[in-house]
């Protein structure tokens, strides 16, 4: 029997999928419970549900206890999204941020630099986007905190050094792991319907290191052998090649678009710091993001772009294209 989740629902399984704590979650959680519709086809989500909440209201009660997941504390936020580096040793993520942000991490051609996440901020003209550096995983040993950081990722960069002599074993063998679990790499991101807690993060391989000899050849070999079903971008960190398709592609896939706000007394427009919604967001959550009484009464806004070439009235259910100019009225 399918389950017919509710648009509630799966807003609430969205929200869990992004919770950084463990309140946040259990809130979710209760909240899917509320709205799960109840049926025969629901039954074992219900019990699934139930159960999780259990667990966390114990975690929540005792702030002590011994559990990884409650000591987990992920770096807060930032920019218009946030974006993961993860790979094996030596992929050359480290020098992937280093090139696309102004963070300067340890590049070494050791194994291990990175111990710990580092996050740098990448900008896509005057969009800046948050990059973290994870510390190398492989099939054997994928710290339970990659997964928390998978789990509220908007996009996830899988590096793969295309120098490694093992680079098909290394990569099915990471696959493999991460569809096993409940966080799960995918073409895009959505929670599993079948099952509570699995979510799927929309992932783009990065195919590093297209400068060295056998670059090429190892391509070939990645289209027979490595059954990945993302998209991928060929890059060198090293000489830069497809940097500039990183960022076009991180920002079209993460759907942000640009707003600028424009006071109605103001004759001049200030483009310097737009405000970032996601496509299909309306002028109400865009007035939200300014303060929450304008977002109570607003009436109507004129705005402008390139393409109309002029200010139109429309209504609060409008929703921006990116770069427009908008004037919001109450």
């Amino acid at each position: 029997m399918p389950a017919n989740l509710t648009p509630q629902y799966l807003r609430a399984e969205m929200a869990y999928r992004k919770a950084v704590s463990l309140a946040e979650q259990l809130e979710a959680l209760q909240t899917m419970l509320r709205e799960i519709p109840k049926h025969k086809g629901t039954d074992r989500l219900q019990a699934d549900l139930k159960s999780k909440i259990a667990r966390l209201r114990v975690e929540v009660a005792d702030k002590n206890a011994a559990s990884s997941r409650s000591s987990v504390k992920l770096i807060p936020r930032q920019g218009a999204g946030r974006v993961l580096l993860i790979g094996a040793p030596n992929v050359g993520k480290s020098q992937l941020l280093a090139a696309l942000t102004r963070a300067k991490p340890l590049v070494a051609e050791f194994a291990y630099s990175t111990q710990l996440p580092m996050p740098g901020m990448m900008m896509m003209e005057d969009c800046p986007i948050q990059l973290i550096d994870m510390p190398p995983i492989s099939a054997e040993y994928l710290s339970p905190d990659i997964f928390d950081y998978v789990r509220t990722a908007d996009l996830v960069l899988w590096v793969i050094d295309l120098t490694s002599d093992m680079l098909i074993e290394e990569s099915q063998g990471l696959l493999d792991r991460f569809q096993a679990g409940k966080t799960r790499l995918g073409c895009r991101t959505y929670p599993d319907e079948t099952s509570v807690g699995t979510t799927y993060t929309q992932t783009l391989v990065v195919l590093n290191k297209i400068d060295v000899e056998q670059a090429e050849e190892n391509i070939e070999l990645i289209d027979e052998f490595l059954k990945i079903e993302v998209d991928r971008v060929i890059v060198s960190g090293l000489r830069g090649d497809g940097l500039v398709e990183i960022r076009r592609e991180v920002f079209r896939r993460l759907d942000i678009v640009r707003v600028y706000a424009k006071d109605p007394r103001d004759k001049e427009i200030d483009r310097t710091q737009p405000y970032m919604l996601r496509r299909g967001d309306t002028l109400v959550e865009f007035a939200r993001l300014i303060h929450d009484d304008l977002a109570r009464d607003l009436k109507s806004a004129r705005v402008w772009n390139e393409s109309i070439g002029e200010f139109v009235s429309v209504k609060p259910d409008y929703q921006p294209h990116d770069k427009d100019v908008v004037e919001l009225l109450t």
